[in-house]
Parts: structure tokens; C-alpha cells; sequence
């Protein structure tokens, strides 16, 4: 891989995969609409489109060609169809950034077979007009079904790490903080994690193997939620008050009924090593308590 183009990329692990392109010496270039500041200087190319309408994409692109195309930013069968034909001649692999959240919630542990986008029905819809999960499943099945490219699916579990806009983790360091209620349905639910660092090492390996088909990516290890209010307990030195009564405003980002889960045996037959979430989770925790000591979220 010589080349690399990214849609999106200007935010949270998406900066994380651009500088393990450039680390590799990969000519990369960054498409998006132009109205997010990146930190990448004269080290990238830049190029302006709107990533869902087909017509803007090619005149953005027309007569250049990537190795691989990297998707941060598709939701929708709309979003895939558009790639596919915006991008059928621009390149020979298309790595698309999915999630977990394709398996749904039938079962407790998931492998890359339980979802199968080569035969999943296609329905036409924008993102704005369909749930994350439903758009991330449809956004699957048009590019493995449709595309004249090989296409790499990365289902990702909950991405951890610094400048994460969601504040998912926040909500509970805040919460334990200001000693106020924080609402499980199961506490002892486990859940896979991975950091952001290793989301964006990930998507770039990825795309040197150009492995077909879906892949999980997550950090070796699960952590249950009970585990994790304990780290927070520990670093905030009190601790959290934790219900089954969950309400609108002390309901966790992360709060299960049962384990979610997935299994990373796939990345790692292929020769990928996924760090354990032992190893950076706590060091995390630790230094989210401390900005949140100086800064609080509110």
C-alpha cells in the first residue's frame, strides 16, 4: 500500500489511523467536507466532497486512483451504493469501519459468521432515516454484494481513548464524582473494549493485508461493568452509587442486560496481536479522573 485515501479521519481514532498510514510512509489523502481542522499539517493531501452524494465524490476524485480507500464515515445502503459507484474505478480495496453492533443483541458472544452481509436484503435508505445498527448491516451488504472492489468489513466494539467525543466514559467518572446515581440493568454484564491507538493500528493493517470479508477487531480480555466502576472507584477514592432503577438521566452509555461480546480469533489466525485491556484501561481510567478533576464536564 503506497496510496491511501480516507473518508473522514479529522476526529478521534480516524487521526489515530492516518498517522499509522503516514508512519508507514503511505501517501494519504483526506476527503471530507473541509469544515474540521485536522492537526496533520503538509503531511497529508486534502480534498473536499460530500460524502454521500455521488456527484460530488466524482468530480473530487475523478482520474486519481488509491490503493485502498479507508471509510470512516458510512451509515446508510445510500452511503454504499454511493462509494460503489463513485469510487468502482479509483481502487482495488475498500476498508469500511463497521461495529458490533451488527450481531444485534440475540446472544452473549459473537463471531464473524454470525452476521453474514454477503446475503443480508438490501433496502435503500439514508443514514438519517435508519437506526446505527440497521445502517451499519446495510452499509455491509451493499459493498459486499455490489462492489467491484475487495471490501474489508472492521466491526469494532466501544473505542476508548483520549479526545472521545462521545464522553461515554466521563458519564461515569463524572457520576461517581459527584457521588450521584449511575443505572445498570445487569452491573455484572462484560463487554469487549479497544483503544483508539490500536482501532486506528488495526484499520491500517488492514488495509496492507487486504484481507475480504468482515473482521472483529477488539483488545484481548473482556471487563465487566462491575470491574469497571471499581477501576473508577479506585482512582476517584470513592465510591459509585450503583442502581437497577435506570432513569433518562442516570442511565449508563454502556448499561446491558447481558454480556455483549465478540471474538477477535480471526485477526489473530491471520497474524494480528491485539494488546490486553488490563494493560492500558486502568492508565486510562486514571488519567480521565485526573482532566476530570481540573476540568469538569460539567
Amino acid at each position: 500500500m503506497k496510496t491511501a485515501l480516507v473518508l473522514g479521519g479529522t476526529r478521534f481514532f480516524g487521526k489515530n489511523l492516518v498517522e499509522e498510514l503516514l508512519a508507514k510512509k503511505v501517501q494519504v489523502t483526506i476527503a471530507n467536507r473541509g469544515q474540521r481542522e485536522d492537526s496533520f499539517g503538509d503531511r497529508v493531501e486534502r480534498i473536499k466532497l460530500d460524502r454521500v452524494e455521488k456527484q460530488s465524490i466524482i468530480e473530487a476524485t475523478r482520474g486519481r486512483k488509491w490503493d485502498v480507500v479507508f471509510d470512516q464515515i458510512c451509515y446508510s445502503s445510500h452511503g454504499a451504493l454511493v462509494a460503489v459507484d463513485a469510487f468502482r474505478d479509483s481502487t482495488n480495496h475498500y476498508v469500511l469501519t463497521s461495529t458490533l453492533s451488527v450481531y444485534g443483541s440475540s446472544k452473549e458472544h459473537f463471531h464473524e459468521e454470525d452476521f453474514d452481509p454477503y446475503t443480508y436484503p438490501i433496502s435503500y435508505a439514508r443514514k438519517e432515516n435508519i437506526s446505527y445498527q440497521e445502517g451499519k448491516r446495510q452499509a455491509e451488504a451493499v459493498l459486499f454484494q455490489k462492489a467491484p472492489f475487495s471490501v474489508t468489513a472492521v466491526r469494532i466494539p466501544i473505542v476508548l481513548g483520549d479526545n472521545d467525543y462521545t464522553n461515554r466514559l466521563r458519564f461515569h467518572i463524572d457520576k461517581v464524582m459527584h457521588q450521584e446515581e449511575i443505572g445498570f440493568p445487569d452491573i455484572d454484564a462484560q463487554l469487549n473494549f479497544i483503544s483508539r491507538e490500536e482501532a486506528g493500528a488495526f484499520l491500517a493493517w488492514c488495509g496492507e493485508q487486504k484481507l475480504k470479508g468482515p473482521i472483529n477487531a477488539c483488545s484481548n480480555g473482556v471487563i465487566s461493568l462491575k470491574e469497571l466502576m471499581s477501576l473508577i472507584e479506585t482512582e476517584t477514592n470513592q465510591q459509585a452509587k450503583i442502581t437497577k432503577r435506570v432513569t433518562d438521566e442516570n442511565a449508563s452509555p454502556y448499561g446491558l442486560d447481558h454480556s455483549w461480546t465478540m471474538s477477535n480469533e480471526k485477526a489473530n489466525f491471520w497474524g494480528y496481536e491485539f494488546s490486553d485491556v488490563r494493560q492500558w484501561l486502568p492508565p486510562l481510567i486514571k488519567k480521565k479522573v485526573a482532566e476530570a478533576k481540573i476540568v469538569p464536564l460539567y
